[in-house]
């Protein structure tokens, strides 16, 4: 759902709301007016004629519920009328008031119902075109290349494992299984053929996606594939009802260490010379891509962090925390800044 869509429908819920709040008090001030007419009336039959002389308690009282009636139609319709005449004026006035009440209330709603339709949308039907099945577990994150016309999607899964899908066909046609623990995030790098993904098992890890020339999903070159080419063609999971054939990676390029609890999350900073984990451990570290050493840390949320991310053309990172805040790590200046947000509880 785009912003604009969302911004449309969340208008078209507020003056939905406003209108049915609207005929709703204009209901109860009808309600109140006929019966405070009726209670009139039959005063009047009692005494056998019109209001005069001094009133009794009960009179009075009566005359004070008129009062009210009175003011809360003219409160709602902006209006101040006087209350002071007979009984019959009183009604006159009331039945002229409750009729121009009614009349206001529908060019209320008339034009309500014009502005709401304007942000109306044509009927959408959406359809499931395609299912990726073969992960035994949930599936945390789902990433594509962000400069790549090639169809192919990454999964990270509690399975131990990533996946690299054909995004037309549905099959699976490269298995990562590095990682000891739950696959938390995947990432492809922005103009190569690797991807980072964090791990439950206190590590991050880059390896090259290279489901092997029997899928034409990339064209890769063979150079530079993980550090022990430890690469099964065609292996078939057992486990997977025989859903798919995949390559099974066992072996990244770069292992990430460091953090001392579960990585949540990781991300390519800007030019891709270094990335940045997310961690349990209440740290966020950023690592040199060629070395794999251990750049810097960022502390100072107070609990678990929960997600980060890096903007794509600014060295910026926003990270959240069980804390209940998020922070923005400007990396753009040699002094690196921060600055906290809060507000949720």
């Amino acid at each position: 759902m785009t912003v604009m869509s969302f911004k449309r429908r969340r208008l078209y819920e507020l003056f939905a709301s406003i209108e049915k709040e609207f005929e709703n008090l204009c209901i109860e001030n009808i309600a109140l007016r006929d019966k405070v007419e009726m209670l009139s009336e039959q005063l009047l039959m009692e005494r056998g004629g019109p209001l005069s002389g001094p009133m009794p308690s009960g009179a009075r009282h009566l005359r004070s519920l008129q009062q009210l009636a009175q003011d809360s139609v003219e409160t709602a319709d902006g209006q101040s009328q006087s209350t002071k005449g007979s009984s019959n004026k009183t009604k006159q006035g009331g039945g002229s008031q409750l009729t121009q009440k009614i009349k206001s209330t529908y060019r209320l709603k008339a034009s309500t119902s014009r502005i709401v339709s304007s942000f109306k949308t044509s009927a959408l039907t959406c359809a499931p075109v395609a299912r990726y099945l073969g992960h035994r577990d949930g599936v945390w994150e789902v990433s594509a290349p962000p400069n790549s016309a090639v169809p192919v999607v990454a999964t990270a899964s509690a399975d131990h494992t990533a996946r690299l899908w054909d995004a037309e066909s549905g099959v699976c046609v490269l298995q990562y299984s590095g990682h000891s623990g739950s696959v938390n995030s995947v990432r492809f790098h922005p103009s190569q053929q690797l991807v980072l993904t964090a791990s439950g098992d206190k590590t991050a890890h880059i390896w090259r996606a290279n489901p092997l020339a029997s899928v034409a999903v990339f064209e890769l070159q063979p150079k530079g594939q993980s550090s022990e080419d430890e690469i099964d063609s065609g292996e078939r999971d057992e486990n997977d009802g025989g859903v798919a054939e995949a390559s099974v990676l066992r072996s990244p390029v770069l292992q990430l260490i460091g953090h001392q609890g579960p990585v949540v999350a990781a991300d390519w900073l800007i030019n891709s010379d270094q990335v940045i984990t997310a961690s349990w451990d209440r740290m966020a570290n950023v690592y040199d891509v060629n070395t794999g050493e251990l750049v810097t840390q960022l502390v100072g949320h107070d609990l678990e962090l929960t997600h980060l991310a890096a903007h794509p053309s600014q060295r910026l990172v926003v990270t959240s925390s069980k804390d209940t805040t998020f922070r923005l790590w400007d990396f753009r200046e040699a002094i690196h800044s921060v600055s906290v947000f809060q507000g949720h509880t």
